[in-house]
């Protein structure tokens, strides 16, 4: 009777590492889909879409920042709004062709309409642009 080595088991490191890499992936997808959800949430929100219209049509914010203004994607701050009430308090990166900044948010909604109690940009040469400031008025020449 002829005794035959034992044949040795396959290896099956290679499934392990497949299976740990597909978790990985579906767990950057799952917080890559939270914070798409959250920062749509925001950008959809009167008060930003609000913020973000009037910003473009500041014509000191177009003089710093140039045209077109385009809006960054890390929007932070919160946005909270229930029955007919709100408020926001936002940080938009906003960027055009002369350099970058900041719009700094403070608003508060009551009905459907969003009032704000602070609308500025700090854009990154320094200095500050209140958009609730009336714009000054242009020089007549004589």
């Amino acid at each position: 009777m002829r005794i035959e080595p034992a044949k040795p088991k396959k290896s099956r490191w290679w499934l392990i590492l497949v299976i740990l890499g597909a978790g990985c992936l579906l767990f950057l997808a799952f917080v890559a889909g939270i914070f798409a959800l959250v920062f749509g949430m925001m950008k959809s929100s009167g008060a930003y879409l609000d913020a973000l219209a009037m910003a473009r049509a500041d014509s000191r914010v177009v003089a710093s920042l140039g045209t077109p203004i385009e809006e960054g994607w890390f929007v932070t701050g919160n946005v909270n709004v229930s029955n007919n009430g709100g408020d926001a308090n936002l940080s938009i990166p906003l960027s055009g062709p002369k350099g970058g900044g900041q719009l700094a948010v403070v608003a508060r909604k009551s009905g459907a309409v969003w009032s704000f109690q602070r609308l500025v940009l700090y854009p990154e040469r320094g200095g500050s642009i209140d958009l609730l400031a009336p714009e000054p008025l242009p020089l007549e020449s004589p």
